[in-house]
């Protein structure tokens, strides 16, 4: 599996072109895709226009950036100008976006390769890409488990080298979580570093778009290309990039890491809290002190969201009502009735549940009680991270619970579903930077995840612990035994 610094040493001596190295990711793809369905669409020929662009630039001498070239999976929740873009919802099945995400657009000025759109969960509403309305995506490392979810494409799109970077988007750890199960790195970074034009909005307040890559220095390459302000979001931060590369080091003398102590515990596989705890260990030869760190309201986390992320979701979910766009039921007699036929049509069961919990907190009579509640334990929440960054630089806990679990294993129980997401959701509330990045395999060789959090723009500690980590172990450089 070639990095973004080895494809584009190849293309600047002519080794290789964008060509050559777009085909062998759409050959590897059409090989692959009938075992795994992680893409919801190939789209063959605009990579190969993309590729033939950097092509042109090279032989005209021209200099080129480092993701010029380089193959990369957007997630079917960026809007693509032209190009289909779902949701994972049949309620989109034939949407075609008139206008490009801030995002695609940067990647596209930087010369990427867009190879196609990744499967999710239905509006990214989920923790293992089984809510998706079209397949079912399936764990490189063993098909019959999930890989997390709701950028479970995505993850397993990079995992199985059908890519090599892929873009996600994490509303309560729907980046780390897949990252953890498919053994890749997932940042999710502070609300507003990445602008959100063009996500489909499931949950405005907590929804972020991030980078999977399969190295550290990957991810921080392709957070350099799509973080910062733009003008068109107004929840978008007006701060400075760094060159995250920079941070990338191999020693953590003086760093100060905190493990949450209430990560571990009931609910907590073992294999997976001494993997953890063994990764600790390493991060402590690498010169770093590390100390145990109390976050008490970490776990109404989990709570707290499943009454925010729902109540936001029933709002941003009324505009598909069959009038303006996407699928509308082919027999009504009146608008109320076209209205309730097209919605109860067009949306899955795991989207019907949480618009009916988010209009129920919201009502008349409970607003109180659940909604405005919820926003002050997510303050709690936050406060509870401040003290802890006044003590330390990162804070360092599992990604999840478990390892990859069984396709249709919990389909049947929503709430051990939510529970995926214990460790990643208060992160969002807070809104904060985390990363998934492999720590360890368990018995069945599937990939255990470590959580390194940092405060509010302090991606530069999470690079730096993160590589110091990666560069002492082996880990990331396990692959899948696929064809």
């Amino acid at each position: 599996m070639a990095s973004i610094r080895e494809l584009h040493q190849q293309l600047i001596t002519k080794e290789r072109s964008a060509v050559e190295i777009a085909q062998d990711s759409l050959a590897r793809m059409e090989r692959l895709e009938p075992q795994l369905h992680a893409f919801l669409q190939i789209t063959r020929d605009r990579a190969l226009a993309q590729a033939q662009r950097v092509d042109a630039q090279i032989a005209a001498g021209e200099a080129i950036g480092l993701l010029a070239g380089i193959p990369i999976g957007i997630k079917d929740n960026l809007c693509t100008l032209g190009i289909r873009t779902t949701c994972g919802s049949k309620i989109l099945e034939n949407f075609v976006p008139p206008y490009e995400s801030t995002v695609t657009s940067r990647l596209a000025e930087a010369g990427a390769v867009m190879v196609g759109k990744t499967n999710l969960d239905e509006f990214a509403m989920g923790s293992s890409t089984e809510n998706s309305a079209y397949q079912l995506t399936a764990n490189p490392w063993d098909t019959s488990r999930v890989p997390g979810g709701s950028s479970g494409g995505s993850a397993a799109a990079v995992a199985a080298d059908e890519c090599p970077i892929a873009l996600g988007s994490d509303t309560g750890g729907s980046i780390r979580q897949p990252a953890s199960f498919c053994g890749v790195v997932g940042l999710k970074p502070t609300y507003g570093l990445v602008s959100r034009y063009g996500l489909v909005a499931y949950a405005s307040s907590l929804d972020q778009i991030g980078p999977f890559g399969r190295s550290v220095e990957d991810t921080a390459i392709l957070l350099q290309a799509i973080a910062g302000h733009d003008p068109k979001d107004s929840t978008s931060l007006k701060v400075e990039i760094p060159d995250y590369t920079q941070f990338l080091t191999h020693t953590l003398n003086g760093k100060k890491i905190g493990v949450i102590r209430e990560t571990f515990g009931e609910g907590l596989d073992p294999v997976v809290g001494e993997a953890v705890q063994t990764a600790l260990q390493t991060l402590e030869k690498l010169g770093a002190t590390v100390q145990e760190i109390s976050c008490p309201r970490f776990r109404y986390g989990l709570p707290t969201y499943y009454i925010i992320a729902p109540s936001e979701a029933s709002a941003n979910l009324a505009r598909y009502d069959g009038v303006k766009y996407g699928y509308r039921t082919a027999e009504a007699e009146n608008l109320l009735e076209m209205y309730m036929k097209t919605r109860a049509e067009g949306f899955g069961a795991e989207v019907k549940r949480r618009i009916m919990i988010g209009t129920y907190a919201l009502s008349a009579g409970y607003y109180d009680a659940y909604y405005l509640k919820a926003q002050k334990v997510r303050t709690l929440i936050k406060q509870d991270f401040e003290q802890a960054f006044a003590q330390v630089d990162v804070l360092v806990c599992p990604t999840a619970p478990t390892t990859a679990f069984k396709a249709g294993e919990k389909t049947d129980n929503p709430l051990s579903m939510y529970l995926s997401d214990l460790m990643t959701i208060p992160v969002n509330l807070a809104g904060l930077p985390g990363m998934s990045l492999p720590c360890g395999f368990d018995a069945q060789g599937l990939p255990i995840g470590l959580q390194i959090i940092a405060n509010v723009l302090r991606e530069d500690q999470i690079f730096a612990v993160a590589s110091a980590y990666e560069n002492a172990t082996e880990w990331h450089l396990r692959t899948p035994a696929l064809g």
